[in-house]
């Protein structure tokens, strides 16, 4: 059945920083392609006069992008604000007058967790949900328990089928190659199997530390920010077995399997860590026990992956900002040539930023005499063009009504039961110093498989993961 189109886009949370980082660019992105021609309605709590919320986004898209005067004027004449109270009604009507015939808006709540729930609630009194989409931002609930609990709120306000749960990394074209890649090329299949691969490694390292956003960084943490949601979202396509088709819904079907295999983390499969200096941080508590790093070794108990760990890292204050996915493969069979010492696996290699790149580890002889070789990685690197953004890409979509790239919600609920045993402060928190590798205990963790790999940057490399 043909989705009708979004003829308005409401967002909230519109003076915030994550709009001010990602969300204006993403709109003149979209203005510039010719993807985006409708009412644009920012809200926020501050009191900003029209020219001012214009100004405001000229400013974000001069520091986070590249001004382009044409399409930034036709966003300009599109723009529109709403200054009002989340929690008061008259906000809501307000909004509503301001839809004026809008008969399919969209609305994005790129708001903090706990409002979620008075925002959806104020779009469905005030009528502004009726034959609607919305798009809510990760992460989705802080628990089981929460994310049951806001996806009832959400189905009483809108259809199964109109909730987008965003989660961008899914929309990065590196992650989206990843998925490509395992099912277009036939030479995998024989190998992705506990048969040929021996552990799996994902890593997701930023250079910086929380950057001033301390009292929010405190009500997630590592394991939340980022684990729950954007890790095991890339653990699962690593996992998955191929879908029926390439229609969503298949993808997402084949998904959910990987997920329900996933067995829930104990805490002896757990190390967590914070960056000496993060108790100094504007809002951060004197005595936080948030974990800035995270390390898990992940069990996936099915036919194809049983036995074979996954480990995943993610961490601030590492000695650069590189998301990498490492894919080690079993040593031959028969030790026909010597290939002891480190570094002589077969791999493949994903990089998802700064740079997307796919790459094979093998060996080669070594000219001369003796049968010995050397290790070799054959490397597929494409230089990013005009590529859209995640944001450009899912808000298009979500307009278009195209679920693909968005996160099914019993894919969350599913995530959220792995995590569940290790939340809190069930598992020791570990002190490591800023621009490190982590913690000790996360050596120790994957000490049996050879250790980490840690990612390594070109003097090419540049940009962020995001």
């Amino acid at each position: 059945m043909t989705q009708p189109v979004s003829d308005a886009l409401v967002f909230f949370g519109a003076t915030g920083d994550l709009a001010f980082k990602q969300i204006f660019p993403a709109l003149q992105a979209m203005i510039k392609r010719g993807h985006l021609d409708l009412p644009i309605i920012g809200i926020g709590r501050s009191a900003l006069s029209k020219e001012q919320f214009i100004a405001r986004a000229r400013d974000s898209i001069e520091q986070h992008s590249q001004l382009d005067a044409s399409a930034f004027s036709q966003l300009s004449a599109h723009l529109q604000y709403l200054s009002g109270d989340y929690q008061d009604d008259a906000t809501y009507q307000q909004l509503k007058t301001l839809l004026g015939d809008a008969a399919h808006p969209l609305h994005y709540l790129a708001i903090p967790p706990e409002m979620f729930e008075n925002v959806i609630k104020g779009l469905a009194h005030s009528g502004c949900a009726k034959n609607s989409r919305v798009i809510v931002e990760k992460p989705f609930g802080r628990d089981l328990a929460s994310a049951q609990a806001l996806n009832q709120v959400l189905l009483q306000a809108f259809p199964a089928a109109d909730i987008y749960r965003i989660d961008h990394y899914l929309a990065k074209e590196p992650v989206q190659n990843l998925l490509y890649f395992r099912f277009a090329n036939s030479f995998l299949e024989p190998l992705w199997n506990r048969s040929h691969i021996a552990h799996v490694q994902i890593t997701m390292a930023e250079s910086f530390g929380v950057q001033g956003r301390g009292s929010f960084y405190e009500s997630v943490g590592a394991m939340r920010d980022v684990i729950q949601n954007h890790l095991l979202q890339v653990a699962a396509l690593l996992a998955m077995e191929p879908p029926a088709s390439h229609h969503d819904d298949a993808i997402r079907d084949a998904k959910l399997r990987a997920f329900q295999a996933m067995q829930p983390l104990s805490p002896a499969q757990v190390v967590r860590g914070q960056f000496r200096g993060y108790r100094e941080e504007p809002g951060v508590a004197a005595e936080s026990s948030i974990e800035t790093f995270a390390a898990l070794r992940l069990n996936i108990d099915n036919a194809r992956w049983a036995g074979v760990p996954f480990y995943i890292r993610a961490g601030k204050q590492m000695p650069l900002t590189a998301s990498e996915i490492m894919v080690t493969l079993k040593k031959p069979r028969q030790a026909v040539f010597d290939t002891t010492g480190a570094g002589q696996e077969n791999y493949f290699r994903f990089r998802i930023g700064p740079d997307a790149l796919i790459s094979m580890g093998a060996r080669v002889k070594l000219a001369g005499e003796a049968m010995a070789g050397e290790p070799v990685e054959l490397l597929a690197q494409r230089h990013p063009g005009d590529e859209m953004t995640p944001y450009e890409r899912l808000f298009g979509d979500a307009i278009q009504g195209d679920a693909a790239l968005f996160a099914r919600y019993d894919s969350i609920e599913a995530a959220w039961r792995t995590v569940m045993p290790v939340l809190g402060n069930c598992v020791p928190l570990e002190i490591y110093e800023a621009h490190s590798w982590g913690p000790a205990a996360a050596d120790r963790l994957m000490a049996a498989d050879g250790g980490w790999h840690n990612p390594q940057l070109t003097k090419d490399s540049h940009g962020g993961n995001g």
